[in-house]
């Protein structure tokens, strides 16, 4: 074991389990062989230690399922690598169903892993049985069988990738706690420790638990809480024979396999128990929380109505050891937004195992060449608001999180706890309106209108399809007005404000003052970072619209790009309010408010007026393929405009209308048809790019175009009217996967279902295609361009591009 700390390390990975260990591999693996481990107590002491460690590849997206498939691969290939066993057992595991809607959603995996070639197989309950003979089935409906799934010995895992790290260069430090982290000009500069200090260029903080404590070193938010969690062993059980299949009994909220010849039963009850703080202290090593057969006593029944033999097995012990959950239930990982050079791999969610080594290649990638190996932005460390980096949001949230980790995946889905965050300028109007509230961000924002009761989750038509149905016809026959107040908006300021968007952006930026500008935000392979509206105020000012969620990343990026540039950037989403009024009625309502001239203003161009007496900046745009106009006020004046342009007769529309109008119009959205992972040219946007160049991943675009890349972002309209397509489901052409949708809705200005879908390879307009909806296939036809276009609205190419 290494004895003394090196004065400098490029990378300094923080924490000993799964990920630290991950990481490090992966970076000695990338040729960062001075890169060093500092863990406090030993190696995988936290929570590693007592993982179950399972190894399941059925997720709910195509690159965490990717993700999980590099994980298995690297487990089985570990002990041939390094000549350390890691316990590798690939025994397969076994879902099953025994309600409609869990058979439903298991389905809806393994057509997902047939896209990305992981064998599933949809098996009946009597061969289910047959592969767990121990197990009840008598209300078992069905099950999928994943041959492919396995587990490890954790410990021995992480023995494994450090053994293999150390060999290229890397170092291990034991007993060495973290003291601090060493900042200059908001950037990791070293990280302090109790045996003295180490300069470096980068910070890996994979300390589980510990993380948020850790990240406030470094003036960063680390939003994770931890629970108890529970899993039942005995003693040796009849009928346990070597080893056998995980059994995931979801419905039952529980996990099952064979341990030492007995059983370990595990469990995700429907809400867990954080822990207070203060019992994780640095004294917790190799720890257990203390038994509570009370809390784990409705699993137990559950254990015992699927495995009648533990009736009479003897138990060693029910483990209690905590685990970190975040808000959503996602890791999270990447640089963080308030340090550059500190990057997050932790808030595993009890998934450390089966993520980690996926997670931890991604991490070493992100710190070595400056992104993930593929999008994964739905784990970005950017995600999360700062509202919810709160002890009490986040001991409210994480039991719910915990018990949602074997929720059906229903389609509107929202949490029930720590909600009412963030409210919109207009949140009164909106509950008098009737609005079913989502949460967004923080924000409590309208899904639909007209609620009368909390909707029943399903997989079949949902209870809002009439209510959305009226907010699309009053958009498309009259007026709807959505709330956008949540957009990110960002002003850019300076004599430099120009060129430096010029540099960051690739669309047509360097438009006159009045002028509105879509435009990507790409990083230098070509992909997106952002995509965003740009509306310059002045030849010095501009106000960038951005999504949601994405107001912290894009504000990182922005920064991180700025040097050399005299430019201000300033986040002023809370400042102002912003309402779509949309429809061929919105002229009419414009005028009885005092703004006909708001008509007089062209496509893409902006100007100020007064509407009701309020001082306003109008767009002239659409994003749900109606006439109208983005319009933009002070937070202050809100509610008096909203309640003039609704009394008016502007229908209040949510975000459910919204989407389904968006995807009849086939307009792409970031974190569906736009990730990290694609470009302008491959969603169909190239025409809003400068051909000039000029700006980050401007080469990458011309080698791409040069190459004959085309555009394979497409429309599928479903013939069958009671199909609910959802995303992330194989489209066929015969018996080929030829692509995979990524949004989708009922059109109900078109009166079908439909999705938006990347293909594998050209697709012609009209082709005759089907969608795998958990396992059946609903034929559909290819649209290439918006499968419902208005009279008037075409979007002309010359709206885009500088004329």
């Amino acid at each position: 074991m290494e004895s003394s700390l090196p004065s400098h390390a490029s990378v300094v990975v923080i924490g000993g389990g799964i990920m630290g260990a991950s990481t490090l591999y992966h970076l000695a693996q990338l040729g960062v062989s001075d890169a060093v481990l500092l863990e406090r107590n030993k190696l995988t002491s936290g929570t590693t230690w007592h993982s179950a460690a399972q190894v399941r590849a059925l997720r709910h997206s195509r690159n965490l399922t990717r993700m999980i498939r590099y994980s298995v691969d690297l487990y089985a290939r570990l002990e041939a690598e390094t000549g350390q066993s890691v316990g590798w057992i690939q025994k397969g595991s076994l879902s099953i169903a025994t309600t409609p809607d869990r058979l439903t959603h298991v389905r809806r995996q393994a057509s997902l892993a047939h896209a990305f070639g992981i064998a599933a197989t949809e098996v009946s309950a009597a061969e289910a049985k047959d592969r767990w003979p121990l197990m009840n089935a008598d209300d078992v409906l069905g099950a999928v069988w994943s041959p492919d799934d396995g587990r490890v010995s954790p410990s021995d895992v992480c023995a494994a990738l450090v053994k293999g790290a150390r060999a290229r260069g890397a170092k291990l430090f034991e007993g060495t706690g973290v003291t601090g982290i060493l900042t200059e000009g908001g950037r990791v500069r070293g990280v302090e420790t109790d045996r003295g200090t180490i300069r470096c260029d980068a910070v890996a903080l994979c300390a589980g638990l510990w993380s948020r404590d850790v990240g406030a070193l470094a003036g960063a938010r680390v939003p994770l809480w931890p629970c108890e969690h529970f899993y039942l062993l005995t003693k040796p059980v009849d009928g346990i024979a070597g080893n056998m299949p995980t059994l995931s009994d979801h419905d039952g909220h529980l996990y099952i396999r064979d341990d030492s010849g007995g059983l370990l039963v595990g469990c995700f009850e429907p809400m867990g128990k954080a822990i207070a703080p203060g019992i994780l202290d640095e004294s917790f090593e190799f720890g257990l929380l203390p038994e509570d057969w009370d809390h784990f006593e409705p699993m137990m029944l559950n254990a015992l109505h699927r495995l009648p033999a533990l009736e009479t097995a003897e138990v060693k012990m029910l483990l209690n050891g905590p685990e970190s959950f975040t808000p959503d239930g996602s890791f999270m990982l990447g640089e963080t937004a308030e340090t550059r050079g500190l990057f997050l791999g932790t808030g595993m969610n009890s998934v450390g195992i089966a993520s980690g080594g996926g997670a931890g290649m991604n991490l070493a990638h992100a710190i070595v060449h400056g992104h993930t190996a593929y999008d994964l932005s739905e784990a970005d460390a950017k995600r999360f608001a700062p509202v919810f980096d709160s002890v009490d949001h986040l001991m409210a949230r994480v039991p719910e999180v915990l018990g949602t980790h074997y929720e059906i995946a229903y389609p509107g889905r929202q949490p029930a706890t720590a909600r009412d965050l963030r409210r919109l300028p207009v949140d009164a109007a909106h509950r008098s309106a009737g609005a079913h509230m989502g949460q967004v961000y923080g924000w409590e924002r309208p899904l639909y209108f007209g609620k009368t009761a909390e909707p029943r989750m399903t997989f079949a038509t949902p209870d809002w399809h009439e209510n959305v149905a009226a907010e699309v016809r009053a958009a498309h026959e009259g007026a709807a007005i959505f709330d956008l107040s949540p957009f990110g908006k960002i002003e850019v300021e300076g004599p430099d404000a120009e060129p430096f968007l010029a540099h960051v952006c690739a669309g047509h930026v360097r438009r006159a003052p009045g002028s509105v500008i879509y435009t990507a935000m790409l990083n230098p392979r070509g992909t997106f970072e952002s995509d965003l509206t740009a509306q310059r105020l002045s030849p010095d000012r501009y106000r960038l619209f951005t999504g949601t969620a994405a107001i912290a990343r894009d504000l990182a990026w922005l920064r991180a790009h700025a040097d050399g540039f005299d430019v201000a950037l300033t986040d002023v989403t809370e400042r102002f309010a912003t309402v779509g009024l949309m429809g061929p009625g919105a002229a009419r309502i414009a005028a009885e408010c005092g703004a006909s001239g708001l008509s007089g203003i062209g496509f893409f161009k902006h100007a100020v007026a007064r509407l009701a007496g309020v001082a306003v900046r109008a767009a002239r745009l659409s994003y749900v393929g109606e006439a109208g106009w983005e319009i933009t006020c002070n937070t202050a004046d809100a509610p008096a405009l909203y309640a003039a342009l609704t009394g008016a007769g502007a229908r209040p529309a949510g975000l459910f209308a919204q989407t389904s109008m968006r995807i009849e119009k086939g307009f792409c959205a970031m974190g569906h048809e736009l990730d990290g992972d694609v470009t302008p040219i491959a969603a169909g946007l190239d025409f809003a790019v400068r051909k000039t160049g000029g700006f980050i991943g401007a080469e990458a675009l011309a080698e791409a175009r040069a190459a004959g890349a085309a555009s394979r972002v497409v429309t599928v309209v479903l013939t069958d009217t009671a199909a609910v397509p959802l995303g992330h489901e194989p489209v066929f052409l015969g018996d080929e996967i030829v692509g995979e949708t990524s949004s989708a809705a009922f059109g109900h200005r078109l009166g079908r279902p439909l999705a938006l879908a990347h293909t594998r390879r050209a697709l012609a307009d009209g082709t005759h295609v089907a969608v795998d909806i958990a396992g059946r296939r609903f034929d559909g036809r290819i649209v290439r361009g918006p499968a419902f276009d208005p009279e008037g609205l075409r979007m002309r190419d010359a709206h885009l591009v500088e004329g």
